[in-house]
């Protein structure tokens, strides 16, 4: 079986082992010795603000760039003995500088279609009947079947979103990760996209899932944990009940915040207003 060498622990399948990844680049360190685990039926939610690690650690994660130290294990592959072309066929990753690089004439279909061989574009593979069929059967699952046959220039940004959403699932694959997905999104477009990504989140049967942002407001309903980053390092990690609170928000962006979450599973944080001038601080 294709997932026999993932480490268990206990009854969980571990399918991200990031073990004391460091990540120097200039003489700038962007990331410190950082250890972090991602379980089968896991939901992650990676926060801090720009330039804390969050695309670094997942560019790492999806074996697009190399730690300076430290040990990276994906799907029970270790990093650097391991074929990444083949490996990544079995991650699904999903980022704004990604879908910048599709072709704007290419079809939905075939742009959902491209992954089976972590492609960008579909002349240097064959498809069968089989992978259409698959394809078409994603974008329905994603709310956007009738537009396999359009180009994704004539597609809404929610639409685009919503194809590599169904993109990212095409090899069945044993994680999926999102880089900031909703970068450069209009506020429709953001919540279509969050609208798809709940659709995933709250399914029990779709693979790991973590999902970097910086905006709480954000967050599909059903993640599970939270890792927040500041400055490269480790704020917390952990249960998102337990670790996402207005206290460690308010250390990760170095600033008062209060959050609260709504009815609908989502977040919601501000600043919170400085004490009256005069009066002592609790």
């Amino acid at each position: 079986m294709r997932n026999s060498r993932r480490i268990l622990i206990g009854l969980m399948a571990v399918v991200l082992n990031l073990s004391q990844v460091t990540f120097t680049r200039n003489d700038r360190l962007i990331l410190a010795p950082l250890s972090w685990m991602v379980s089968d039926g896991e939901r992650w939610l990676v926060l801090g603000p720009n330039g804390s690690g969050k695309t670094t650690l997942l560019r790492i994660a999806s074996m697009y760039e190399h730690p300076s130290s430290g040990t990276v294990e994906v799907l029970g592959e270790r990093l650097g003995r391991t074929d990444v072309r083949q490996l990544r066929r079995r991650v699904g990753f999903v980022s704004a500088a990604l879908t910048a690089q599709l072709r704007p004439t290419l079809r939905c279909l075939d742009v959902v279609m491209t992954a089976k061989y972590a492609a960008l574009e579909p002349w240097w593979h064959r498809y069968t009947a089989d992978d259409e069929w698959h394809a078409r059967e994603l974008l329905a699952r994603m709310g956007v079947g009738e537009l396999a046959e359009r180009s994704m220039a004539t597609v809404s940004s929610g639409e685009q979103q919503r194809v590599v959403l169904a993109r990212a699932l095409m090899n069945e694959p044993g994680v999926v990760l999102l880089d900031e997905p909703s970068a450069g999104l209009d506020l429709g477009g953001r919540e279509q996209q969050i609208e798809a990504l709940g659709e995933l989140t709250l399914d029990p049967a779709a693979p790991p899932l973590v999902f970097v942002t910086h905006h709480i407001d954000e967050t599909p309903p059903g993640m599970t944990h939270v890792l927040m980053l500041r400055d490269g390092k480790v704020v917390t990690k952990g249960p998102i009940e337990r670790c996402l609170t207005s206290a460690t928000l308010s250390e990760c962006f170095g600033m008062p915040l209060h959050l609260e979450r709504r009815p609908d599973g989502r977040f919601s944080a501000w600043r919170s207003p400085a004490p009256p001038a005069g009066r002592d601080r609790l």
